[in-house]
């Protein structure tokens, strides 16, 4: 294997940013990680054991510090949510929530949602997914690290069922412009609104980070891609 093909090999759409823990957050780790948390290890997630019974999966990647997440479980208790994201404090953040809104479900991952898609979910296991804002990187030379490429489109293809959709929301344009590049050419999608148009209806909370661009005057835009074949 040459440099160059290695080094596309390991190129990530993310960096796990620094910062310590809290008391609770680390508390959080260690008391209820077991109860809440989800293993890459463990294979192949088995709906029936996992939540104890079968309803509509929704899969977040990248919830930050999960505070939309855990709304949207509390709202809608007849769905269950598996999130995944690699930054300790929002782990830590989300499991507390979790174990104070008892919330049965809601689970999470601490890894890279590449490797965990590939290994943990069934083909046509999820219902929906749900990427919102994830990391714009807005230089071009970094471009090749965004998440949404035509191979990620045609995993999530793999994973969706027939009618099921992926939900997008940047606040950053030329992210958007480009997610709405890939998914209008990806084989199997359809757009809910029409080629190349945004969505301005939608259940998604607005969340923290989404109100503080607000206040800095970012726009938001939301796609929606539904599976077709």
């Amino acid at each position: 294997m040459n440099d160059e093909s290695s080094q596309r090999r390991e190129i990530k759409s993310y960096v796990i940013r620094g910062g310590r823990l809290t008391s609770a957050q680390q508390h959080a780790m260690d008391t209820l990680w077991e109860k809440y948390g989800l293993s890459r290890e463990a294979g192949v997630v088995n709906r029936q054991q996992v939540f104890d019974r079968q309803a509509e999966l929704v899969l977040e990647i990248g919830f930050g510090m999960g505070g939309s997440l855990v709304t949207m479980a509390n709202e809608h208790p007849e769905r269950d949510y598996i999130g995944i994201d690699v930054h300790p404090p929002g782990i830590g953040t989300i499991l507390r929530d979790i174990a104070s809104s008892g919330l049965t479900n809601l689970k999470v991952y601490e890894d890279d949602a590449l490797l965990v898609l590939k290994e943990c979910i069934a083909s046509e296991g999820l219902d929906k997914v749900q990427i919102y804002f994830p990391d714009p990187w807005h230089k071009k030379r970094h471009h090749k690290r965004r998440m949404i490429q035509p191979a990620f489109a045609q995993l999530l293809r793999e994973k969706l069922s027939v009618g099921g959709q992926v939900h997008f929301a940047t606040d950053w344009e030329n992210y958007a412009e480009h997610i709405l590049e890939v998914m209008e050419g990806a084989e199997g999608f359809e757009n809910i609104v029409g080629e190349e148009n945004f969505v301005t209806e939608h259940d998604r909370p607005e969340t923290k980070f989404e109100r503080r661009g607000q206040r800095l005057g970012h726009g938001v835009w939301d796609m929606i891609y539904r599976k077709t074949c």
